[in-house]
């Protein structure tokens, strides 16, 4: 049935909403500034190549079973042969003609991404275009329809080495097989990604902005307890000395600039009193004042207790949520459309509607909502599963923790939308 169902126009279009939240971004830009990527998507397309949302959790027992479904099929295109390397990246647009469109074709085909039906022709055409749209869409790539490099490495990747992928990332779905909680939220670190689900049904979506290459996102379970709003951020010190000294020593001005005050013990002290060419700086608090426009927490900051000290916020960088490259954080998780998320945490705590968590927003004042209820956070690890429909997705192996040698597609930020002026400091890391 799965077979069948991979040579169906239908499957063949069917995108996951997941990897769709950054698509269609490239040319977002403001007048006046940048885009914040806080954008709905652009369903302009002709409805065959329409994004469709998945309301089955990344976490439940549905996606053990068709990733296990998927690992047979992967099983089949490795006995066949698996598929051939694409080429002329940088060629291969809508109305190209010539041999690689031709092979393109075929590896398109092979993965369910472009139905056979749609002919041999070595010609780049729509169904092409909709075809490399998908692969882009299961991959966590922005969704142009044209090919790139990063596309064409990702298309690259052999065959043998997905079904790999597959077969380590089961193991970890298979972990989560128990009962995880009525409400509870998953972040995937490799696809920068946030779920909320309830009654077992995704319920929100967010991009999310997660821990560097070395400054990783831990793998943990946790609650969130309590949501302050309009928060002051008070700098970790492993921050203090691998960011904030070295941008002192360049730049005298920017604690100032960016609002961060600093105290010794409960007395506020000058900037321009510290030796910053010495170890001076590391005896100090220091603490960033509230405000959306500069604060590196944005308006929110959701507290989920654990030993590494991270947590969830907003962010004042918004444009980071339109890059396929999203590890950008201290180890902290930034989450896009943060107002949505925190009124679905808040929603079974009295006198928390989202009218309220706008007032709270609004007065621009410190306000903490402790949850009624503590609502279970699952930080995971999975680059590769399939949902019901018959999807699979796959993302890099950012941290290297798949073995078998998994070659990264993203080696260096890609950026699409956040080409951003501002520049501060990120909250949070893993280090105690």
């Amino acid at each position: 049935m799965l077979k069948q169902a991979f040579h169906t126009r239908a499957f063949g279009f069917t995108l996951l909403a997941s990897a769709a939240l950054v698509g269609q971004s490239a040319t977002a830009r403001e007048a006046g500034g940048f885009a914040q990527a806080e954008w709905a998507q652009d369903y302009a397309s002709p409805a065959t190549m329409q994004v469709q949302r998945s309301s089955t959790p990344i976490l439940s027992p549905q996606t053990v079973a068709a990733t296990e479904q998927m690992i047979e099929r992967y099983r089949d295109i490795v006995n066949r042969g698996g598929w051939k390397s694409v080429s002329g990246a940088d060629r291969l647009r809508v109305g190209a003609k010539g041999p690689a469109v031709a092979a393109l074709r075929q590896r398109l085909i092979i993965t369910g991404d472009l139905d056979p039906a749609s002919g041999g022709s070595g010609v780049y055409d729509s169904y092409v275009a909709a075809g490399v749209k998908r692969f882009q869409a299961r991959h966590g790539l922005s969704q142009t329809g044209a090919m790139s490099q990063t596309t064409q490495a990702a298309m690259n990747v052999p065959a043998d080495v997905r079904l790999h992928q597959l077969e380590i990332n089961v193991v970890r779905l298979r972990s989560y097989a128990g009962n995880l909680g009525n409400r509870f939220v998953i972040t995937n670190i490799p696809a920068a990604l946030v779920q909320t689900v309830e009654n077992g049904q995704v319920v929100t979506l967010h991009a999310a902005g997660v821990g560097k290459i070395d400054r990783q996102s831990p793998i943990m379970n946790t609650k969130a307890t309590q949501i302050n709003f309009n928060p002051f951020w008070t700098v970790p010190a492993s921050i203090v000395k691998k960011d904030l000294i070295p941008k002192m020593q360049k730049d005298p001005t920017y604690l100032t600039e960016n609002k961060i005050r600093i105290f010794a013990g409960e007395n506020e002290i000058s900037p321009a009193s510290v030796n910053w060419n010495s170890d001076e700086g590391t005896r100090y608090r220091y603490r960033q004042d509230s405000g959306a426009d500069f604060n590196s927490m944005g308006i929110v900051r959701i507290n989920i207790p654990n030993p590494y000290g991270v947590f969830m916020h907003d962010t004042n960088s918004k444009g980071v949520y339109g890059d396929d490259f999203r590890f950008i954080s201290s180890g902290c998780v930034r989450v896009q459309n943060v107002r949505e998320y925190i009124t679905w945490l808040l929603k079974d705590t009295p006198g928390w509607g989202r009218d309220q968590v706008e007032q709270a927003i609004e007065s621009g004042k410190r306000v903490d909502a402790t949850l009624a209820s503590p609502v279970p956070v699952y930080w995971t690890y999975i680059t590769a599963w399939s949902t019901p429909d018959g999807l699979v997705q796959f993302r890099d192996d950012i941290y290297k923790r798949d073995g078998g040698n998994v070659p990264s597609t993203l080696s260096a930020p890609t950026p699409v939308a956040s080409a951003e002026p501002v520049q501060s400091f990120e909250p949070g890391d893993e280090e105690n």
